[in-house]
């Protein structure tokens, strides 16, 4: 159960708010009901993971792949629960999400791109600075706008899972 009660989402000072969250994703999913007990927040966090997630030039499929990654390296399972449909339905395969936990190992399921992503995403996740050789592996495949958007997502979705954690979002909570 989350640490803060879920804010009401019937309160009209959030009203316009909900109903923007509502028509850009579907529903006011429990991470949203959560940043809106800050409207400030939860409009900036919108308006800059709609950037990333519906105006990023990087594949849906590359995207996905870092979100899950950070899923599994920050022990976010909201994160996963939310972004394994989406996943699969961007192209990564279910023995790509299986095999993600140990992605080093299974070399065969991932393109040159994916492996110098998930090695950049580990070191961004894990560590903050990036060695240059890493770094150099994804820049030898994309352009920067690309690295900069490869970035930008993994620190992102860093930023996402940290505040799901903190607060002890997840998808069992009962929703409002």
């Amino acid at each position: 159960m989350a640490r803060l009660p879920y804010a009401d989402l019937t309160n009209p000072a959030t009203k316009e708010l909900v109903q923007q969250i509502t028509a850009e994703r579907g529903s006011v999913i429990h991470l949203y009901q959560m940043l809106l007990h800050s409207p400030v927040i939860a409009h900036g966090w919108l308006t800059h993971l709609s950037g990333i997630r519906l105006k990023s030039h990087i594949s849906g499929a590359l995207r996905e792949l870092i979100i899950m990654r950070i899923a599994i390296l920050n022990r976010a399972p909201y994160e996963a629960d939310q972004h394994a449909p989406i996943a699969l339905r961007e192209g990564i395969t279910q023995a790509q999400l299986d095999a993600l936990p140990q992605w080093e190992q299974h070399p065969q399921l991932y393109s040159d791109l994916e492996q110098a992503v998930l090695a950049y995403t580990d070191a961004m996740t894990l560590h903050v600075q990036v060695p240059e050789a890493t770094y150099q592996a994804v820049a030898q495949h994309v352009d920067p706008q690309s690295i900069v958007e490869v970035t930008a997502t993994i620190a992102t979705y860093n930023m996402v899972s940290r505040f799901l954690e903190a607060l002890q979002i997840h998808s069992d909570d009962t929703p409002i």
